[in-house]
């Protein structure tokens, strides 16, 4: 199902270029093309604080609301200004009510490894085939108490109902190894330090002691 934050109205855009982004952008909207399924492209302005909070999930799903007709659209891709992190463009692709589109999943990672392991993730996101309107937001892999050598590949992630797996079964996901360990030699290094101040002040004293008798020695 499509959220009802998700509907959008969706405005049809008369210019193009740089010159013309920038203005739809200092209005409060961002520039987006639709396509898919055979239409020809369709230029559209968006409201960008909606659309900002919409796909703070990843694989969004709009309800668009274009001259008063309905069009699903999933979100295949957000251009961002590098800088300033703002929503510059989105390409959005027709989608059909049941119909089953690839996508990226994110993974995100429960628990803790075990005391004095490390966790390596190889892998943030998986690919599968999902229904438009039922994509998962992310899929979830627990890795606590995991000790060294563990290792979860794609096939061992648990998948909700009705979903496949696109990725490779043995791709590497996640690999836990024992934790890198600091290894400061035998030397002390507070005894070194300690020595090296020691030898500092007999050269003090040496030098010290020379600047006396060459004064004994003028007095004479």
């Amino acid at each position: 199902m499509v959220d009802d934050g998700n509907k959008v109205t969706a405005e049809v855009r008369e210019t193009f270029g740089k010159g013309a982004a920038r203005k739809l952008r200092a209005s409060g909207k961002i520039p987006a093309v639709l396509y898919g399924h055979g239409i020809n492209p369709q230029h559209l302005a968006l409201p960008t604080h909606q659309i900002g909070l919409i796909i703070r999930k990843a694989n969004a799903v709009l309800k668009l609301s274009i001259g008063g007709k309905n069009q699903l659209a999933l979100v295949r891709d957000v251009q961002k200004d590098p800088v300033k992190q703002a929503i510059e463009h989105l390409d959005l692709i027709v989608i059909r009510q049941g119909e089953r589109v690839h996508v990226d999943v994110p993974i995100h990672i429960e628990g803790e490894v075990a005391a004095g392991m490390s966790l390596g993730l190889e892998a943030t996101t998986i690919s599968l085939e999902a229904e438009a309107t039922h994509i998962p937001e992310f899929l979830v892999t627990n890795i606590e108490g995991a000790e060294e050598g563990t290792q979860i590949f794609a096939r061992d992630i648990e998948l909700p109902p009705g979903i496949a797996l696109v990725t490779e079964g043995d791709v590497l996901v996640v690999k836990v190894t024992a934790a890198a360990e600091i290894n400061l030699g035998e030397t002390d290094v507070s005894a070194e330090l300690g020595e090296e101040a020691e030898a500092d002040g007999d050269q003090a004293d040496s030098a010290d002691g020379q600047g006396s008798d060459a004064d004994k020695n003028a007095a004479e």
